[in-house]
Formats: C-alpha cells, structure tokens, sequence
C-alpha cells in the first residue's frame, strides 16, 4: 500500500505533465519486457524486442540485478537529449549510493562497467548513454508517435474529469481502487510507504509501456513524480494483419474485434448491430467492453450514442487498406 499525504497546497500543485518522457517510458518498457506477467498479451513483444535490442543496449540489465532500478536513471524530462544529459548530472555521491542499494540484495557480483560508472569514470557514463539511446530508438522510436498521442488523449481525459469532478475523484479514477480521504490518497502496490509531500506536489505522468502498479518516484526538495499505467498496455505483437486480427480475435473475441475494425469511422449503436448481424444490446454490451479497456470512445449526440476507435484501438487493429469485418448472422450468443 502506497500513502500518499497531501496539505491544502499540495491539492493545488497536482499537475499532469503535458508530454511523455521518453527516459521514464523506456523504463516502463524494460519493466514490462523483464516481468513476466500477461504472456498470452505480451510474450510475443517480448520475444521480439529481446531478439531485436543491439548488444550495445545490454549493459541496461546490469543496472537492475534484482528488478530494482537506481533512481537516477528516473528521469522526467520530455526531450530525451536533455534527460540523456540529466542523468549524466547525477551526483556522484547519489549515483554510488544507488548503485550500492540495488547490489545490496543480490548475490551476483557487479560487472567491470557498474564499477566504473561507481567510481565515475567518463568510459562507463559513455557506455550507459549509447545503451539508453539505442535502447530507446530500438523499442521506443518506432511508436513513439502513438505513444505522444495516446498522451494527448490521457491529459484531455484528465483535465475533463478534474473540471467536470474535482482533483479527488480525478485521482482514484487514474488508479483503480485507490481512494482519496480528507488528506491522503492511498493505492495498492508491492511495499508499504508513506509519502510526505509537504508543499511539494505531485507530477502525474501516464505510462503506456506499464500495466502493473503506480510507480512513485519520491526524491527530496522535488515534486513526487507517479508513473501510472494507462489502458491496457501498448507493447503487442505486430504481425501481419491478418495474423494480428486471429491473435485479438482469441483474447477479445471476435465481434469486438470487428467492431475495432468497423470504428475507423463513427458509429452508433445500432449501426454496428446493422453491419455486424447482432442485437442492439448485444452491441451495447461490446461496446461497454472496448471502452472501459481504452480501445474506444462514447459520446452522445442527440437521442444517438456514437463511438469513435481510438489510438490505442488503432493500434491493435493495425488495419489495412481493403480489410473489412465480415457481417455476420445472429445465430447465437457472441
């Protein structure tokens, strides 16, 4: 359980950063990539990316031996070169010391070029930048503009619901389950901590490589920085189309599959229910599935109920030109 303990003006100092990171996202994805959790979603991205990473970029596992990360290589900045130079700035005083509290658990001895970067040495610091920066253009760069979208779209969704709800309900509908009292928000996660901010505020920052718990990065006379996962996760196998619509097809089932393809245009409910052969409830019921994971938006206009794919729906689908959902005959439950 994380507690998180708020003043009146730290309520006031929550902000949401306005572009993704690309050093902490590159963090998301290596968590994501050594976990091994969601393998039916997740397993062949893996796979993937661990074929596909440069030896230059391995000297990134060293620095987590026992899935802890030194925090400073928690980097917030929204220009990579900039957090690139960030992390480079570290004090070598903080730098030794994290590096000593991540080996501390683990049997395994340091390798040469943790113990030149523990004592400072310009080839180590040279060989952690190239790892980051062919790290990043290898599993980040090619979706990095999916990744910015899927920002833009997280910062409007926020700043609706602190404008249509308040600061409180916005924060426990970021994490679910959490729950705001009169001073403290409190969420799940692997240890207990109590987090102080003391006039400091916080930083909410959306992660799309993440689908595990809020990752708070709490460091002294800064803002609390939390990483939080949003949606389902972007990292999925990116096969041919056809191999990708039978992959979703097993995990989300065929009809929302379809409704995914046929949302590159709005749609209301009972279109849908007209191009796919199905009842209006039962497209309704869909509906509510795709969108409480992410994968589309509802607004109503009128007396009507459109629904529109977004990035992350897009993603999945990877559609092409020419496919089209099959119509289908109502012959049963789907």
């Amino acid at each position: 359980m994380i507690r998180i303990r708020f003043t009146a003006a730290d309520f006031a100092r929550v902000r949401f950063a306005s572009r993704p990171a690309p050093l902490q996202e590159l963090n998301a994805a290596f968590m994501k990539m050594f976990h091994r959790d969601d393998e039916l979603l997740f397993g062949r991205w893996r796979q993937r990316m661990l074929r596909s990473l440069p030896v230059t970029a391995e000297p990134l596992g060293d620095l987590a031996p026992a899935a802890r990360v030194p925090a400073f290589i928690d980097v917030f900045s929204d220009s990579l070169k900039e957090g690139l130079e960030t992390v480079r700035a570290s004090h070598p005083d903080w730098v030794r010391s994290e590096l000593e509290r991540v080996y501390a658990t683990t049997a395994s001895p340091a390798p040469p070029w943790i113990r030149g970067l523990h004592r400072g040495d310009a080839d180590a610091w040279q060989l952690l930048r190239r790892a980051q920066t062919t790290a990043f253009d290898t599993v980040l760069r090619p979706v990095w503009h999916l990744v910015q979208d899927l920002h833009r779209e997280e910062f409007a969704r926020h700043a609706l619901a602190v404008a249509e709800h308040g600061i409180a309900a916005a924060l426990t509908e970021l994490v679910p389950a959490s729950r705001v009292y009169e001073d403290r928000w409190e969420f799940e996660a692997p240890s207990e901590r109590d987090i102080e901010l003391r006039g400091r505020g916080m930083v909410l920052l959306p992660t799309f490589h993440w689908t595990a718990h809020p990752v708070a990065t709490d460091l002294p006379d800064r803002p609390l920085y939390l990483t939080y996962p949003a949606g389902p996760g972007l990292p999925l196998p990116q096969a041919g189309a056809a191999g990708t619509e039978e992959a979703l097809a097993g995990v989300l089932g065929r009809t929302r599959v379809d409704i995914l393809f046929l949302l590159t245009e709005e749609h209301t409910t009972s279109e849908l229910a007209r191009r796919l052969g199905v009842s209006n409830a039962t497209a309704s019921a869909h509906t509510a599935a795709l969108r409480g994971a992410g994968l589309i938006t509802t607004v109503r206009v009128g007396r009507a109920v459109l629904h529109q794919r977004t990035a992350l729906g897009g993603l999945l689908v990877q559609r092409r030109e020419g496919l089209r959902p099959m119509r289908r005959k109502a012959t049963g439950p789907v």
